[in-house]
């Protein structure tokens, strides 16, 4: 069997996920204000469970209203919440598919800070600092920070326990603890943000004492059978914005760390990168400069130091190559010693869709999966080298011969992905059927990505949406081919929404 690897199930402690590919944790705002979850939501999730994931790992979900990346996404931060979230669980097991929530805390990194993250003053509504290990704002949205006493610490310690507690009764699978990627455990991780010098700052020792206390009030909640993992940047890159910043933690001290969460009773860990999201390696792919333009002005309402900066980078175009030259710093330089670890199948022009292959060719999009497939596997076997608990990587995963080679060759037991799915939600059982990759991959372009501060979550590339040819179309036919990609787009994208809720009257 060509992908067998993929196909055999995965044993953790006290977990099995029946095939080697997960959905990563990915955030669309289709949730009430107040952070009760909506039928949206269970929608979503239900796309990729009927897709044939092994599991899903949740999206971002704040254990307090002041951890939220922004409104308008479910929480786990009361016991209401729970008959929610046994909903979610109920539609995924369904297809066999396990559900994995990930406990999320955002710290100083926020995108939309909601009005309970504010204060009034005289003239204006200003963000509160956020809880963080720092007093610095965060590097991209500018948002403000303090470094918060230890009262502090202890009580978000057991806001995580409490939403594991909520997690485990509403009969879901498992947690995740969202450590990666700038929130506020990789900001108590990261040697280049935290700033404390007491018992939480300092060595890496002391860095990693937050993780150790919240590991250890779950695991004194939920008991050993629960199954609990961790997502960690194993490469930190932060020195983004300015460039002259510390790069943060090395391989090495990442490897500590992940020995510790396994001898603290993890069961598994989650490998990315990153100490800010999003970063210029993390998702891999160009910075979505055109949906950026459209959506990022909702940012400079919540009054982060750099937001507006940001917004004039955004709106003009003849800003970005200046942003780029920043920005794209390092991904140019990594691109220039990145060498495949692995290689896929050679993309086969019969596997693509005609009309896909008109705008993406098959050696545009071979060149597309050497360059960003599979980024983070190199450090990952690092990690699993050093483990024996069972390892995740995330990074551009969308071909069948590829992930089941990284899996053979010991890389890695399971793949995560997030944005190849938002494109093709069925594509592990189209792997199943023997495809090696869906007839529309994802093109890597992270338009998803910036999609999200005003729009439903979905692929919004149109390359992707064409239903005919447009060889030899005169100019007024080749503008009705483009209205008929975006509207075929436009119905991909709000599929999500089918079914509604049903409505009812309230009670008197």
């Amino acid at each position: 069997m060509a992908n067998e690897h993929i196909f055999k199930p995965l044993k953790f402690h006290n977990l099995t996920v029946k095939n080697r590919v997960f959905r990563s944790s990915v955030t669309g705002r289709w949730d009430n204000y107040n952070g009760s979850g909506t039928q949206a939501r269970v929608n979503w999730e239900n796309k990729f469970a009927k897709g044939g994931v092994g599991a899903i790992i949740s999206s971002y979900v704040p254990i307090s209203i002041e951890g939220r990346i922004t409104p308008n996404v479910v929480m786990i931060d009361c016991d209401e919440r729970i008959p929610f979230w046994h909903t979610v669980g109920e539609a995924v097991h369904r297809y066999d598919c396990k559900y994995i929530l990930q406990l999320s805390h955002s710290g100083r990194q926020r995108d939309i800070e909601g009005i309970e993250n504010t204060k009034t003053l005289r003239t204006q509504i200003k963000p509160k600092p956020a809880p963080s290990s720092t007093n610095k704002e965060d590097q991209v949205n500018g948002l403000p920070a303090y470094e918060m006493p230890i009262s502090k610490i202890k009580d978000i310690i057991q806001d995580f326990a409490k939403g594991a507690a909520r997690a485990q009764e509403a009969g879901l699978d498992g947690v995740e603890l969202h450590s990666s990627h700038g929130y506020l455990i990789n900001q108590f991780l990261s040697s280049a943000i935290n700033q404390r010098s007491d018992k939480y700052g300092g060595s890496l020792e002391n860095r990693y004492r937050f993780l150790k206390e919240i590991v250890q009030a779950i695991r004194q909640t939920v008991g050993e059978k629960f199954h609990l993992q961790a997502k960690i940047s194993v490469r930190e890159f932060n020195n983004i914005l300015p460039p002259c910043q510390a790069t943060g933690n090395t391989v090495e001290e990442a490897i500590q760390i992940c020995q510790w969460l396994e001898e603290d009773g993890v069961d598994a860990l989650h490998i990315s990168r990153g100490s800010t999201f999003p970063h210029p390696l993390l998702p891999s792919g160009p910075f979505p400069y055109r949906m950026l333009r459209y959506t990022y002005d909702t940012m400079t309402s919540s009054g982060g130091k750099s937001s507006f900066r940001n917004v004039i980078f955004f709106r003009y175009p003849w800003l970005w190559p200046l942003f780029e030259l920043i920005w794209g710093r390092l991904p140019r330089k990594v691109s220039r010693r990145y060498e495949q670890p692995i290689k896929g199948l050679e993309v086969q022009a019969e596997w693509l869709d005609e009309h896909f292959k008109e705008h993406i060719s098959t050696q545009e999009l071979q060149q597309l999966l050497n360059r960003h497939q599979g980024t983070v596997l190199r450090d990952a076997k690092k990690i699993k080298d050093n483990l024996k608990i069972p390892i995740i990587t995330t990074g551009g995963f969308q071909q069948a011969s590829y992930i089941n080679q990284a899996i053979a060759d010991h890389y890695t037991d399971g793949v995560s992905m997030a944005r190849t799915l938002v494109a093709n939600n069925d594509l592990v059982n189209r792997f199943e059927q023997g495809q090696d990759m869906a007839p529309r991959p994802c093109t890597y372009c992270n338009e998803c990505l910036g999609a999200y501060l005003e729009l439903p979550l979905g692929c919004y590339t149109k390359d992707r949406f064409y239903q005919r040819s447009i060889k030899n179309l005169s100019r007024s036919e080749r503008e009705k081919a483009d209205r008929e990609a975006e509207a075929a787009r436009t119905r991909e994208v709000m599929t999500v929404f089918d079914p509604p809720p049903k409505p009812y009257v309230p009670p008197m």
